[in-house]
């Protein structure tokens, strides 16, 4: 398989499960996170997410000096990567003091904001790459 398949594969993952973390999120704002299986199955569906980005970021740099690529990348594609630094290490946070204490807290409130920032960003990205998901696997120029 090439990379390009590799990387459509991981793309399309992507794109099923952007919305569904989307409306994951939503619906633990409007609920205040009430209820154990509505966070667990965000912290899931969420986690799964973040492992595809991680894998859709090595498919594009592997590990060879990624951090050198990042900096050359467009600001709003930096300004994802920075957000989804922010998200995963909030969530963790979150999820830690969740497991711990059960409850929803300030911390989970700055966790979700910063988490709807990025998804918007990651939206975008999508959008503006939609043309990707158009090709033909076996036609890569069009």
């Amino acid at each position: 398989m090439t990379k390009a398949e590799r990387l459509k594969i991981c793309d399309w993952a992507l794109a099923i499960l952007l919305p569904i973390v989307l409306a994951s999120s939503i619906q633990l704002e409007a609920t205040s996170s009430r209820g154990d299986v509505p966070v667990i199955l965000h912290a899931i569906v969420a986690l799964t997410f973040m492992c595809l980005i991680v894998r859709h970021i090595y498919l594009h740099f592997q590990w060879k000096k990624w951090l050198t690529k990042f900096s050359k990348l467009k600001f709003p594609t930096r300004i994802l990567w920075w957000l989804y630094v922010l998200t995963f290490l909030s969530g963790i946070a979150t999820f830690i003091h969740w497991l711990i204490e059960n409850e929803h807290t300030p911390l989970g409130g700055i966790h979700g904001k910063i988490g709807f920032l990025m998804l918007g960003f990651a939206i975008a990205h999508t959008i503006k790459r939609i043309r990707f998901f158009k090709r033909k696997p076996n036609n890569p120029s069009k």
